[in-house]
Parts: C-alpha cells; structure tokens; sequence
C-alpha cells in the first residue's frame, strides 16, 4: 500500500494521471455536446458541420493540454505557449476564421441574401442559401447566353466578402439598364425608325418605368448619386455601312433577356409595316464582273 502511494505521489506519475483525466472529461464533453447538436439541429448539413466544429476544437484542445503538460514547468511559460499555439491555429484556420466572420457580415450588414442575384469572385448567380461557412448560388452564365441558369450549383466561401467587390442586382434598386442596337440603311426614314423604337420601348416597359421610379427616388435621397433618366432613350451613331440607332432602357434584372426578345419582336413587326420606309441594314458584299478582254495577237 505504502508503496502504490509512493507511485501515485511521483511528479510524473501524477502529471499522467491528471492529463488523462483532462483528456477522459474533454471526450465525454464532445460526446456529450455531438448528441445534443444531433437532437437540436434538424437541418443535416448544418448539424454536420457543427458536430466536425466540436469535435475538431475538442481535439485541439487535448493537444493544447499534452503540449503544456510536458513542455511548460512554469506560469510564464504557460503564457508563452498558449500565445504560441493561438497563433499557430489562427494562422492555420485563418480562411475558416474569415469565413465564420464573413457569414456575420453578411447577416448584420446585410450584404445579400437568399433570393438576391450577385456577382462575387467572378462568379454570377442567384443566391439560394448562405449558412456559416459558404453562400449557395444557382450560376448564370458560362456556356449559356445572356442571364440562363447554367445548372450548376456554386458554393462560395463567406471570406469573399472581404476579398474583392461584391455586385449586387438587386439589393435597394432591383433594375437595370440595357441597351439594343436596331441597323438601318441610310437611305431609310430615320425619323420613322426613331419614332418605332422610342414608341415601342414607352408601350412596353411603362410599367417597369413607373415600378422603378420610386425606388430610384430612394436611392437618390439614400445614396451619393446624381438623378437619372428612366425613360426610353435614343442615340444614333453613323458608320461606313449603316445608321445604328441605340435604344437605351431599364427594365427587372431578371427579365433582361425576355424584355429584349419583345422589343426585337415588335419593333422588327412595326419596321416591316413601313413598306420599305425604314429597311434593316446588314454587311453585304459586291462582287464585280471582270470585263471580257479581246486580245488579237498579230504575227
């Protein structure tokens, strides 16, 4: 008895025993906190990550604990390897940190959210989720034309926000401009094409002229920012070729591609009821007939 005593009261002996008490308490805690996550959390993903997130910082901090106990004699040096060791995990997990710390301002700020459409890291989309560690986004773009889902599902780590700008299509002001170019001959009507472009865009996007109005108020008494033009506008620019009139017009940021195909259609329809007034101009190419030569060659 005498002598098991002597052995439990050996320094090293007891610095074992109290580490693998240490360690014993730290995995009944991550058990303990793994059946709880398991319980609260329904969303499989989200309980998943958080289950790794416990058991990875419980593991860390068994090896904090075997670290301390058989290097460290003294309290500085405590102080000393704990600076050293939070270092270290900072500088290994730093694209974790700034992706939990991204997700917060995402939330606060109000960055975006689920239902937005934002370009970030170069990559287009609609917003679909955001949890802590990465956005969701249904991609636009790619292979496909104009703003077409591409199909594929982007997920973006939250420590974008804090790389590079983020360009939000809806956020404050769900509109945006866009432009088409209508070519015609120079000797067509150009007050008529004028007037078919600029009535055609007033009949079909005075809706979207008048929805956007008031929020473009919003944004000039909000924001920094000169007043704008919301109506249908033209400009005309001559080439070597043909007179390119340029309709410039606002319409939803997810109707880009549907308001354009209407606008083509209808002022297409209302230039072939011209009857040859206004006539669409394209690249042609005049091939000339080289004369026929007569060569009478005298002996």
């Amino acid at each position: 008895m005498i002598e098991l005593l002597d052995f439990f009261d050996n320094p090293i002996v007891s610095k074992i025993t109290k580490l693998i008490l240490w360690v014993l308490f730290i995995v009944l805690i991550i058990g303990f906190l793994r059946k709880l996550l398991k319980k609260r959390i329904s969303d499989i993903s989200i309980r998943y990550k958080a289950q790794k997130g416990v058991e990875v910082i419980g593991y860390l901090l068994i090896g904090l604990l075997i670290l301390i106990s058989f290097t460290v004699e003294n309290i500085e040096n405590y102080t000393v390897v704990i600076g050293l060791f939070t270092a270290g995990i900072t500088f290994t997990l730093q694209e974790l940190i700034l992706s939990i710390a991204g997700s917060f301002y995402i939330f606060f700020v109000r960055v975006y959210k689920p239902g937005d459409r934002i370009e970030i890291n170069g990559i287009k989309g609609d917003v679909i989720d955001i949890d802590s560690i990465y956005t969701t986004m249904m991609e636009i773009g790619e292979w496909v034309s104009s703003d077409n889902y591409s199909g594929r599902i982007v997920k973006i780590s939250n420590a974008f926000v804090f790389k590079g700008p983020i360009k939000n299509y809806s956020m404050d002001f769900p509109f945006v401009w866009d432009e088409l170019d209508i070519l015609i001959t120079f000797d067509s009507d150009v007050e008529l094409a004028k007037k078919i472009m600029l009535d055609t865009a007033t009949k079909l996007l005075s809706e979207y002229t008048e929805n956007s109005l008031a929020k473009w108020e919003e944004m000039v008494a909000h924001y920094y920012i000169e007043n704008a033009r919301l109506e249908p506008t033209l400009a005309l620019r001559l080439t070597d070729n043909w007179i390119a009139i340029n309709l410039r017009y606002i319409t939803d940021y997810k109707l880009r591609r549907v308001t354009k195909n209407n606008l083509y259609y209808h002022i297409s329809q209302a230039v072939s009821a011209t009857y040859g007034k206004v006539t669409l101009a394209s690249t042609t190419l005049q091939l000339l007939k080289i004369p026929e030569l007569d060569v009478n060659l005298k002996k």
